[in-house]
């Protein structure tokens, strides 16, 4: 059994205001019912009042001593309705699950005919669900009420009680961690149940009987997949390091420097780094940066694939905002990666002004937020990005990523032949990074695979000459686009801050 919440918790105090309020349908949304349905009890027992609860699966039960209604009976809404309307004995009445049937126009006329006869019958209804949509009939006598989520030090509870009964079950052998990864894994759990926060502990320390930093990248996706999101944001399982990443020196350097303020827990909000946009070509490496931030911080990565996010039914692009943004925040600290971020907010004609509604939540959002989200915000087409975007103090900094020089060309090289295996001891790597000019990073890596596919079919070890084979064979995009990208460049000096 866990440890029961305090009766002077906020949660309790309000359930009880608002009880003794006299208002006659409380809207209880949560994943944890049984925290929920505990509350309910202490409540019942500190206002006298009869509790009866009703699922679909055992009818209507009373709690407690009394008298309790035949349950087959009461399995259907419509007939536990009409029996707590019948009843004169003021009660509490927690109904479980009854999302589905609220769509049912006489379910509907019978909750209010309860709520209405409030001051005959003293009857409180409490919808309990993960989600309710309350129907516009009924909103004015409903109050919504969310139960809070457990703060970092009610989480160290949980990880201390864990581990106590771990120890116990284990012939007092101790749960072997160290205050660094708990301090690590009490960030990772915020946002989360009291109940989902203590399975993803258990199941942590259960395993081994320790708590270590490498466990928490697959607690971070379990707490993810808790939040049970539609596709618009995704959990990167993958991140990289900046030492597979070549170039970016000056990118890297103001990173570091951040580094402390962005993970610590002590930081004051005002210090902390709120984000980057990181403007360039194709290919050159913008979203390897981004994957390696999160990797070199040692922070969850969530994607928003900005082209996702709009949808054909009027006010849902900005829901899918909203709510992304606002799992963004549970999963703080975190990085929140806003890929192509032009294909959400670039100026468009024919989209009816949901562009700029979007812009206008986003900007409002990023200059508000303290909650330890650090944007990194990935563009092609800086033609496209509204100007309010680019404004001086929406990120911290402008960074732009240009096509590599020789030196980081030869390092791109390198780093794809050693993560297949391939030895550049034996390849003149300094000549295929002069051949290379104007190829992306992108570029290069595609280089080296055709090259391991022309090797291959000529059942030969791959050299030099495979890979400069396929440079010849290759058009670059800073050929075929060249005018666009020398337009870019232009915009971009005197404005940002070269990457490399």
């Amino acid at each position: 059994m866990s440890t029961p919440e305090p009766e002077n918790g906020n949660d309790f105090r309000d359930l009880q205001l608002l009880i003794r309020s006299h208002v006659p349908i409380l809207v209880v949304e949560t994943h944890d019912e049984n925290r929920a349905r505990e509350m309910m009890t202490r409540l019942a027992i500190r206002e006298t009042l009869p509790l009866f609860v009703w699922t679909v699966t055992e009818g209507l039960q009373r709690l407690g001593f009394g008298e309790v209604p035949a349950a087959e009976a009461l399995l259907e809404p419509e007939a536990m309705l009409k029996a707590i309307k019948a009843q004169r004995e003021r009660g509490l009445y927690v109904l479980c699950d009854l999302h589905p049937y609220l769509s049912e126009p006489r379910l509907v006329r019978l909750l209010k005919d309860v709520a209405l006869r409030y001051r005959e019958l003293g009857h409180t209804l409490v919808l309990l669900s993960h989600r309710l949509d309350i129907p516009p009939e009924l909103t004015r006598l409903a109050a919504r009420v969310a139960l809070s989520l457990p703060d970092e030090e009610e989480i160290m509870a949980i990880v201390r009680e864990e581990a106590r009964r771990w120890q116990e079950a284990n012939g007092g052998r101790r749960v072997r961690t160290d205050n660094r990864t708990l301090a690590q894994l009490t960030r990772s759990l915020r946002g989360l149940t009291h109940a989902d926060c203590r399975r993803l502990v258990r199941n942590a320390i259960f395993d081994d009987g320790s708590i270590t930093e490498s466990a928490l990248p697959e607690m971070n996706r379990a707490k993810f997949e808790l939040m049970d999101l539609d596709g618009v944001l995704s959990f990167e399982y993958r991140t990289e390091q900046f030492a597979d990443v070549a170039g970016v020196s000056r990118l890297r350097a103001w990173l570091e420097q951040r580094r402390e303020a962005a993970t610590a827990t002590g930081t004051p909000e005002v210090d902390r780094p709120r984000g980057v946009l990181l403007l360039g070509v194709q290919g050159a490496g913008k979203s390897l940066s981004a994957r390696a931030i999160a990797g070199a911080w040692g922070l969850p990565l969530l994607r928003l694939d900005m082209g996702a996010l709009y949808n054909k039914y009027i006010g849902e692009t900005e829901r899918n905002l909203r709510e992304s943004l606002r799992s963004a925040e549970l999963m703080a600290p975190c990085v929140l990666w806003l890929d192509e971020i032009e294909k959400g907010i670039g100026t468009a004609e024919s989209d009816e002004g949901v562009s700029r509604r979007v812009l206008g939540s986003l900007l409002t959002w990023m200059a508000e937020q303290r909650g330890g989200v650090f944007v990194v915000a990935t563009a092609n087409d800086v033609s496209l990005l509204p100007p309010e975007l680019l404004r001086k103090g929406r990120f911290d900094e402008i960074f732009f990523v240009d096509l590599p020089d020789e030196d980081t060309r030869a390092e791109i090289f390198r780093i794809h032949l050693r993560r297949r295996g391939v030895a550049s001891e034996g390849i003149d790597v300094g000549a295929l990074a002069a051949a290379s000019e104007g190829f992306a990073g992108a570029e290069i890596e595609q280089v080296v695979v055709s090259a391991r596919y022309r090797a291959a079919a000529a059942q030969q070890p791959l050299d030099s000459a495979h890979l400069a084979t396929e440079i010849r064979a290759t058009v670059p995009l800073s050929v075929t686009m060249a005018e666009r990208m020398d337009a870019l460049r232009r915009w971009a000096a005197g404005r940002t801050v070269p990457a490399n």
